[in-house]
């Protein structure tokens, strides 16, 4: 059953243990994905955002491509294994991973038809990317999935790139493995909504 807007925003969480089944068809997958691109704002209507929906044999690649690079830059084995291990469970062990870029072209565009606010474009693209994020994850949530977001990159980009030909002007900014959830999150705490909020009438 879907969830409406209020219990998904409340009901997202970083999901840490995932299984590799899904509550959709891969279809609606992909509709919420084109939702999210079709409707989420961007500055000045930019569209920067980009995505890519690995599913299947693609997922997993995704995640074993990250172990490799993973193993060439750690300290020890034993380090490795530790890391080959949460990577297993927590990712890899998932139904899909959405990639996040965002398209420097549309920025660097952006930079020179209006230089005056030109310093501000790469912050607003990371808004842009930011609000894409949290809309995906929201709409994951609302049919039944748990994920989380993960920051591979840079370490992986080009390995992603050349993997499956991504264009080189997209920039890697997020990784997102999501599954039907295999077990609780951690607890959540709150800071008190009267340190955060002011309301003026």
């Amino acid at each position: 059953m879907k969830k409406n807007l209020k219990d998904a925003i409340k009901d997202r969480r970083t999901y840490y243990q995932l299984q590799n089944t899904s509550p959709v068809s891969d279809e609606e997958i992909q509709s919420i994905i084109e939702h999210v691109l079709l409707y989420a704002p961007s500055a000045f209507n930019s569209q920067s955002a980009r995505m890519v929906l690995l599913l299947g044999d693609n997922h997993k690649k995704m995640w074993e491509i990250a172990k490799d690079e993973l193993k060439k830059v750690s300290k020890s084995e034993e380090a490795f294994k530790a890391t080959e291990d949460k990577v297993n469970a927590s990712f890899a062990s998932g139904y899909g991973t959405i990639l996040f870029f965002e398209d420097k072209t549309v920025i660097k565009g952006l930079q020179s038809s209006l230089p005056t606010m030109s310093e501000k474009f790469s912050q607003w693209s990371e808004h842009s990317s930011a609000i894409t994020q949290i809309l995906t994850w929201i709409a994951l949530e609302s049919v039944g999935f748990g994920a989380s977001l993960q920051h591979y990159n840079p370490l992986i980009d080009q390995s992603i790139k050349k993997e499956w030909s991504i264009n080189e002007d997209w920039e890697l900014i997020a990784q997102m493995p999501f599954g039907m959830p295999a077990d609780e999150p951690g607890e959540k705490t709150h800071v008190a909504l009267e340190d955060r909020l002011v309301v003026v009438k």
